[in-house]
């Protein structure tokens, strides 16, 4: 077989780029602010489109919204305050497109200078506890406000601002109320900031699953009795990036949660069958535990356990019926119990550990004895 001219060589590179470049009109797309954008259905390789910057990137939800963004090409910004704890994001996207800057939840310029450029700022920014140097009402509400002040001065596109279930300025939780108060205190702000309200998240690096599966998680204060409708923290980074082009839900509120109801009891079941042991759970009085923990909480710098996190059991899972769901997104949420065995593999002996998931198991178990069918 002859082999090509090499000027015939040295342009067939060229054109195969150039017919990749080549972009319709219907790609693209005028923001709300009349800035037009290329958007592309190419991977983390891909140019153009948004430029998002996402506050608090470096906590459970924040990974998975900066992947998304970051493998179709966005570029992403991401502010961060410790300089080890955002070094795995870097990875999420391709040379260039995840930009760090360094900045401090009180200091004005720093916050604009993470947003002066962006399309899109997503605020994941929250705490369980308060620390020394931050209290729940600095980090929700004040913190809340000076994102909200630099997203209004530069006219950025989106703001989508993630709160908590049960958001509620009157609730007798303190974190409940800081949110509830900083959903009121971002909408003066700025009325097109799109609330999302995602119900309690589990996946590698939560709080329900991996807590109840540790042994130094011993104490409760309502019998573990709390009850609400658990999500995979995917399907919430999923919905994340979906309202990013979908402009119709700028000034909308979302409840996130999962398709099932479930108390903490029922999934401390679960997680004892995935993992062959049995936890261990020490129910002690409100009126004790609350202070204890909230002493504990002041002393220890390490989070152990809050006052209001003892207050929080007693509060159950109210979801708003004027708010949007994944329905609206066009998403079908996953069950906890479909992912029990995926995240709690790890929490095994060695006697267990290749054993399939535990329904799996018991009904190759039940198969064994059951010989004779009802109806014969």
């Amino acid at each position: 077989m002859a082999s090509l001219p090499t000027a015939v060589r040295s342009t067939a590179p060229k054109i195969a780029r150039s017919a990749l470049q080549r972009r319709a009109i219907s790609d693209v797309h005028i923001t709300r602010t009349g800035k037009p954008l290329v958007r592309t259905q190419g991977g983390r390789s891909s140019l153009g489109e948004h430029t998002a910057t996402v506050f608090g990137a470096t906590g459970q939800l924040g990974r998975y919204i900066v992947n998304r963004l970051a493998r179709q090409g966005c570029t992403v910004i991401v502010p961060y305050r410790e300089e080890m704890a955002k070094r795995h994001l870097k990875l999420t996207g391709d040379l260039g497109r995840v930009v760090f800057t360094e900045f401090d939840l009180r200091n004005t310029q720093s916050i604009e200078e993470s947003v002066r450029h962006s399309d899109v700022v997503y605020n994941l920014i929250g705490r369980n506890y308060p620390t020394k140097n931050f209290s729940l009402e600095d980090v929700h509400i004040e913190g809340a406000e000076r994102i909200a002040e630099a997203v209004a001065k530069y006219d950025v596109d989106r703001f989508i601002h993630v709160s908590s279930y049960n958001a509620n300025p009157d609730s007798t939780s303190e974190f409940f109320a800081t949110k509830g108060y900083a959903e009121r205190v971002v909408r003066e702000i700025f009325p097109e900031t799109t609330i999302v309200r995602p119900a309690p998240m589990f996946g590698f690096e939560d709080k329900l699953l991996l807590k109840l599966a540790s042994v130094t998680n011993l104490f409760t204060a309502n019998n573990m009795q709390e009850r609400y409708w658990p999500v995979h923290v995917i399907d919430v980074g999923e919905a994340l990036e979906k309202m990013l082009f979908d402009d119709n839900t700028a000034s909308q509120t979302f409840e996130l949660y999962g398709p099932r109801n479930y108390s903490t009891a029922e999934i401390a079941e679960l997680v004892d069958r995935e993992i062959y042991k049995k936890r261990r759970h020490i129910n002690v009085p409100k009126a004790i535990l609350k202070p204890t923990a909230g002493l504990l909480n002041r002393v220890l710098w390490w989070d152990i356990m809050s006052a209001d996190e003892v207050e929080r059991e007693f509060i159950d899972q109210v979801i708003d019926p004027s708010a949007k769901t994944f329905k609206d997104l066009g998403m079908e949420p996953s069950d906890i119990s479909k992912w029990t065995y995926h995240y709690l593999k790890g929490f095994r002996s060695s006697t267990f550990y290749d054993l399939p998931p535990a329904t799996e198991k018991e009904m190759r178990e039940e198969k064994k004895y059951i010989h004779v069918l009802d109806d014969q």
